[in-house]
């Protein structure tokens, strides 16, 4: 296993590259009693209207995606830890189409990202980390034809990843290339 990188996510790309993405400053009310930090308030408009809300629990250098949904919406806010959000748009009329964003989620500089259907996503954590994760459709009604993905490492991506070799699923590993899912938007 390759050592985990410590340095702070060299790119952070503003939400307007990528339309529709929102990476919103949280911020934190201290006092000597702790911390209260609102992580979600409708009036934002954030454009998701979540159905769900799930607590995500995941250990050093693990990734997770890149999956792809065209149904619902979705949220992140980091409880604790340190992460970095990967999109890639792939929306066949989308200004952004073929454009990537890395996020960095930490809990010393909380914020919260929420992006559209249509858009590649993947998280990959440097430390133990907790976040919450909202979706606009119930993962009960959620269909399996809307669970699509590709490789992390698919050179046609281009990310610039901060990591090598990282922990993932076998089913992410068996994950098509992504000229797969563009030519079945096309």
């Amino acid at each position: 296993m390759s050592i985990v990188s410590k340095k702070p996510v060299e790119k952070r790309v503003p939400e307007q590259e990528l339309q529709g993405v929102t990476f919103r400053r949280l911020k934190p009310n201290i006092d000597p009693r702790g911390c209260f930090t609102e992580i979600f308030q409708e009036a934002w408009d954030l454009g998701i209207a979540p159905v769900q809300w799930s607590l995500v629990r995941t250990d050093v250098n693990v990734f997770r995606g890149m999956h792809l949904h065209w149904r619902h919406d979705e949220y992140y806010a980091l409880v604790s830890g340190r992460c970095v959000v990967g999109l890639y748009d792939v929306r066949r009329d989308s200004p952004s189409r073929g454009n990537y964003a890395l996020y960095e989620l930490n809990e010393d500089d909380p914020h919260c990202i929420c992006f559209p259907p249509g858009m590649l996503h993947g998280l990959y954590y440097f430390e133990p980390t907790i976040h919450l994760q909202a979706v606009s459709e119930s993962y009960d009604t959620y269909q399996h034809d809307d669970n699509l993905g590709c490789r992390w490492d698919d050179p046609d991506l281009a990310i610039p990843w901060p990591f090598d070799n990282p922990l993932s699923s076998p089913e992410q590993d068996s994950y098509p290339p992504l000229k797969t899912i563009l030519d079945d938007v096309d």
